[in-house]
């Protein structure tokens, strides 16, 4: 029998800042700096300040991963719950999960494990994409986007191109042709802060996650490794989590209003009862 007590969640709660604090060391740069608390380092070149580049932000993410955690561990109390995973009879060719990890996909007092990767991963992406919101050079006519496009698509006289495969090589530069960087520039930067935001506050995680993967993707395609493989293994595994991952978040009444695809939520069986039916007129 498993179960979860106020000390293992405490354990939990340890495990998930102790994380979080070693993904911020070893992934990202001067994340802890005080000099920076308010603000990203700026240079006279590029004179804005960036708010959420400011190292408060990784604090208050610390902060509130052990008070959730906290949380967790008072709401329990001193009761001892049985969290074992149902043992349904065994199906002719299915191959059975690991414990653990049935857990911790599937289990909302595991979800504390989530957050060190929510945070992170939506930090990253909220401060790349405040970077972007803020620049004319992405936000009216695209030019940062085209540059870059411009980078990858270039083919050296010597050398590998930044760009491995032809086929992405020349749909890039069919969106350099017809000027979609005027429009999709905008499209990258609003999106990178809404995945960011998505993660942070744990709404519509796993979909927040999953578009985060695609720009990791398309990026890695364009030969741009940065913190992309990072932030791409990450994601994956937030997606793999979707359905715990926000619980503590606002994916807590979200997912249960909306439902998902095989069962519908209370929001959208209204959305349904409340169509028209629409009757079709036979031939006689």
């Amino acid at each position: 029998m498993t179960t979860i007590t106020k000390t293992k969640v405490y354990t939990l709660t340890a495990i998930a800042a102790l994380l979080y604090v070693g993904l911020t060391i070893a992934f990202a740069d001067g994340l802890w700096n005080l000099n920076n608390f308010w603000y990203s380092p700026t240079t006279a070149d590029d004179p804005t300040k960036y708010i959420f580049g400011g190292t408060w932000v990784t604090y208050v993410l610390l902060i509130a991963t052990v008070g959730l955690g906290l949380f967790q561990a008072q709401r329990l109390g001193d009761v001892q719950v049985d969290v074992t995973p149902n043992t349904d009879a065994e199906v002719d060719g299915q191959v059975e999960d690991p414990t653990f990890w049935k857990l911790l996909v599937g289990n909302t007092w595991y979800a504390i494990l989530w957050l060190p990767l929510r945070f992170f991963v939506g930090q990253e992406w909220l401060s790349a994409g405040e970077h972007k919101v803020r620049s004319d050079a992405w936000m009216d006519g695209g030019a940062a986007l085209k540059g870059y496009f411009e980078n990858a698509v270039a083919v050296p006289e010597s050398g590998r191109p930044a760009i491995t495969y032809d086929w992405f090589r020349q749909f890039l530069q069919y969106m350099l042709d017809h000027e979609w960087y005027t429009w999709f520039a905008k499209i990258v930067a609003v999106g990178e802060v809404l995945v960011g935001l998505g993660l942070i506050f744990g709404a519509l995680v796993g979909i927040a996650a999953f578009f985060g993967t695609v720009m990791n993707f398309n990026f890695l395609l364009a030969g741009s490794a940065s913190t992309n493989p990072v932030l791409f293994g990450l994601s994956v595994f937030i997606v793999l989590g979707w359905k715990v991952a926000g619980h503590l978040g606002l994916d807590r009444w979200l997912l249960p209003l909306l439902g998902t695809p095989w069962k519908r939520g209370p929001i959208r069986k209204e959305a349904r009862d409340e169509r028209p039916l629409v009757h079709r007129q036979h031939p006689a």
